[in-house]
């Protein structure tokens, strides 16, 4: 399974538009968004995925029943079993967690935004991945990550020039 993975975008539509068009050229089964959408007018941009979308909120959806209503987004917590890969995924704004999470050992990857910056860190047999920002506006660098489970491997990549930015195997 090939899974998309981005996180705050802010309402840059460019640069959301940037990763569904990425995310659809990579035939991705599942995209997942570790928050920060904003508001619900993304929604407009993110239904023009290809794979199903699902995701958590973040600290700056303010707007969530809108978001709840066009994107179905309902937590603040996902968890989900993909290929046996036990994955657990949160926005990230208290780093106490993300790090009691990666500690704990239950899950084999935690997916996790806020800190814009992307990064691939291995905790004991966890991986802890934050896709950085799809929207570039604190980095300059807009990016996403793709999973792959079934080669065991996750990549982050600049989304303007395609290039890798990261790649660890789990």
């Amino acid at each position: 399974m090939k899974v998309g993975i981005m996180s705050d975008t802010h309402d840059n539509l460019p640069a959301i538009r940037l990763a569904v068009d990425f995310f659809n050229k990579e035939k991705v089964d599942l995209v997942i968004h570790a928050g920060d959408y904003v508001a619900p007018f993304v929604a407009r941009e993110l239904s023009k995925l290809n794979a199903p979308l699902r995701g958590v909120f973040g600290n700056n959806d303010g707007e969530r029943e809108g978001l709840k209503e066009k994107l179905g987004i309902k937590d603040e917590i996902l968890t989900l079993n993909l290929d046996d890969l036990k994955v657990i995924v949160l926005h990230g704004t208290d780093e106490r967690i993300v790090e009691a999470l990666a500690k704990s050992q239950l899950y084999d990857i935690v997916i996790r935004g806020h800190t814009h910056r992307h990064r691939i860190q291995e905790v004991g047999r966890t991986i802890v991945v934050n896709p950085g920002e799809v929207c570039g506006y604190l980095t300059g660098v807009k990016s996403v990550a793709i999973l792959n489970t079934k080669e065991r491997e996750v990549r982050i990549i600049n989304l303007e020039t395609e290039e890798i930015l990261g790649i660890m195997s789990l």
